[in-house]
């Protein structure tokens, strides 16, 4: 069930802390600058940048960048409500798989998860971004 609502003020605050996030990117490689906000439980408003690397694969998303600052800022007990990805070259970016593994170790299954797509803006429950998540969170 794809969450229709991508005006609510909330969210676009938060895609508006996403865009600004993405002019803070290192991107000398690809020129594809990704920025996120997180909102969490707290109502504190995390952001990340994309930050490459010249051995590509260390590589580090603006989704994780985001993630990794709000357990050092806040701790591991965070809970993402929101998620906001924005980019500065117009082209379709949802999280990537590793992104959105790492995210299901934090956010609610029902957080809106918006992002850019090739038909404009899409918000989706995160549970529907990644409905079989790898879980072996201890019971």
């Amino acid at each position: 069930m794809a969450v229709t609502n991508v005006q609510e003020p909330a969210l676009q605050h938060l895609l508006e802390h996403a865009r600004q996030a993405a002019q803070n990117s290192y991107s000398p490689y690809s020129h594809f600058r990704v920025g996120a906000a997180l909102k969490l439980n707290s109502g504190e408003v995390v952001t990340g940048a994309n930050v490459e690397n010249v051995s590509y694969g260390l590589t580090i998303c603006a989704e994780r960048s985001a993630l990794v600052r709000a357990v050092a800022l806040f701790g591991p007990d965070i809970r993402i409500q929101a998620v906001a990805v924005a980019n500065l070259n117009d082209a379709p970016s949802p999280p990537c798989g590793a992104c959105r593994q790492v995210l299901a170790e934090f956010i609610e299954p029902e957080a809106p998860v918006l992002f850019s797509a090739a038909d404009g803006l899409r918000c989706m429950p995160f549970s529907d971004l990644l409905p079989l998540a790898f879980d072996m969170k201890l019971k």
